[in-house]
């Protein structure tokens, strides 16, 4: 009889006192392709398990916060995890001085969750205290003492993405100006100088992704410079934004309308950033909205 084979869901649990970076890991965890789920009640975990067919890796932040939470629960849930043949389980320990700990909630005048009725000083030893058995387990401690947010994701994406490397995904957007904005931009491109095909009854009721309109755009004499330049400013900072550690960076390209130049624009960034190997998405806004009306570019 031929041996089955288990195929491994890998689930991170993340844990350590408040104020060491448990957030901040579990974000970075989800920036590298994990479900994340923080504050997630223990009793819930296994049953969020159960006939889940879903390979996607996991983060769940569990810290003395949970309303179920005990020492002894977390390594109980530890040891059953352990034992089924579908996990892939790590425990990850965010650990950090108490010193450094007092004056991050000093910083943010926070009160401390597991003594909110005593002093900073007092929460800090506690929750140490509570968790000190766990931090004895944890297979990955990382001591945050030292470390700024940049610093505690390259030190968790060295852990959990060593062949991977850092991730930025690029979204390319088209949008008419007429309804705004769209919310989140992190660069955002004019095309309203560009020769606007609205004005040539043939291609008025095609959009940008038609090659016609397309053509049309590119043949404007400031196209091509203006392409070119936004191309390489792409390119050139891409390897930047990773190394600041952002995990998404949304660019949009705009024109009256959102249907001619913005969508051809948009369309042309995107071919060119993903032969360039980049991986990048692409939305046009106002033609996801577009009814049987042809709206004006």
């Amino acid at each position: 009889m031929a041996e089955q084979i288990t195929t491994q869901r890998r689930i991170v649990l993340v844990t350590g006192p408040s104020g060491a970076g448990r957030s901040t890991a579990i974000h970075v965890l989800e920036d590298l392709g994990f479900e994340a789920i923080d504050n997630l009640p223990m009793g819930l975990l296994t049953r969020l398990l159960d006939g889940a067919d879903d390979q996607q890796p996991m983060a769940l932040g569990i810290d003395a916060r949970n309303r179920d939470f005990s020492t002894i629960g977390f390594i109980e849930l530890v040891a059953k995890l352990g034992r089924m043949e579908q996990v892939d389980l790590t425990t990850l320990y965010l650990d950090c001085s108490d010193e450094v700990l007092l004056r991050r909630f000093s910083e943010t005048r926070r009160r401390h969750p597991v003594s909110s009725d005593a002093s900073p000083e007092t929460g800090v030893t506690r929750e140490k205290e509570l968790l000190q058995p766990i931090r004895e387990i944890a297979d990955t401690l990382i001591d945050t003492s030292t470390l700024n947010v940049h610093q505690l994701r390259e030190e968790v994406e060295r852990w959990f993405a060593p062949q991977g490397g850092r991730h930025l995904a690029v979204s390319i957007e088209s949008f008419s100006y007429k309804r705004g904005l769209p919310r989140g931009l992190d660069m955002v491109f004019d095309c309203r100088f560009l020769a606007n095909p609205y004005w040539r009854p043939e291609l008025r009721a095609e959009d940008g992704r038609n090659p016609d309109v397309a053509t049309y755009v590119q043949s404007d004499m400031n196209y091509a410079a203006f392409f070119d330049r936004v191309v390489d400013l792409l390119i050139g900072l891409l390897p930047a934004f990773r190394a600041e550690g952002k995990a998404h960076l949304s660019v949009a390209f705009g024109c009256t309308g959102g249907q001619h130049r913005s969508v051809a624009t948009a369309e042309a960034v995107a071919k060119a950033l993903a032969e360039a190997g980049q991986p990048v998405s692409i939305r046009h806004r106002e033609m996801e909205r577009r009814s049987l009306n042809v709206r004006p570019d």
